[in-house]
């Protein structure tokens, strides 16, 4: 009898923590929710996501195993566009469900590889351990009925506010273009700034769209003279000049 209560007493110690985890929203987040919230062991210790990140843009791209080749070949591009990232203050980590032991040993043999005759690259981004697939349900890429993690192929971009700005998943079997993740975040970055719009297959330097918001625009009004550098393609569609 008083070793039933011990055990009854250490479960309802235990109650506090599981419920702060089923308090968050499961499924994938939407664009403008806010990013789901965790603590894990990663190769560059403990963190709190995305609160230790505060402030910093944030990409979360997730893998389903260690030394798979599609996505050993998506680490060592990003590896080599890390100091591109970091220029647009933007903070790398990857997930995959193993262990922080195995991504250990998945970073030495990356940091050995001459990929498409190129340097060897040390790898400075966090690899964070989910063996317990926690955070790849969080995120939901693994329903909580399944175990497989095939799924686990998301890229979430995370703004300084801690806010979904995009969410896209691949297949296992079509690596990932990392130029245009890039691209995406400088996409986002300038559209906050300049309260404008990128077409399509637009790259940083091209013409952007204005968005409808003043009465000129709606009516076709805007001219080269009344507003320098804005042209009309229709009477809904306006661009502005690259600076």
């Amino acid at each position: 009898m008083k070793n039933y209560i011990i055990i009854l007493l250490a479960a309802f110690s235990l109650l506090p923590s599981v419920y702060a985890q089923d308090t968050q929203k499961s499924g994938i987040p939407h664009i403008g929710d806010a990013a789901p919230s965790f603590t894990a062991n990663t190769t560059k210790g403990v963190i709190n996501f995305p609160g230790d990140f505060s402030g910093k843009w944030k990409i979360l791209l997730s893998h389903p195993a260690d030394f798979t080749p599609v996505c050993t070949s998506e680490i060592l591009e990003l590896s080599q566009m890390q100091d591109e990232f970091e220029k647009l203050d933007v903070k790398l980590l990857v997930i995959s469900t193993e262990s922080v032991e195995m991504h250990r040993d998945w970073i030495k043999s990356m940091e050995s590889l001459r990929y498409k005759q190129r340097d060897t690259q040390k790898i400075r981004f966090p690899l964070i351990g989910d063996e317990s697939r926690a955070v790849s349900k969080l995120y939901g890429m693994i329903p909580d009925d399944s175990y497989t993690t095939k799924n686990v192929r998301g890229v979430y971009v995370i703004d300084p506010k801690n806010k979904v700005r995009s969410v896209s998943f691949y297949p296992m079997s079509v690596g990932r273009n990392m130029d245009e993740i890039k691209r995406l975040v400088i996409a986002i970055q300038q559209t906050d700034k300049e309260n404008i719009f990128t077409p399509a297959n637009w790259n940083p330097g091209d013409d952007v769209l204005i968005p409808h918001q003043t009465a000129e625009a709606e009516t076709g009004e805007v001219s080269d003279e009344s507003s320098p550098g804005t042209y009309k393609l229709a009477w809904y569609m306006f661009f502005k000049k690259s600076d």
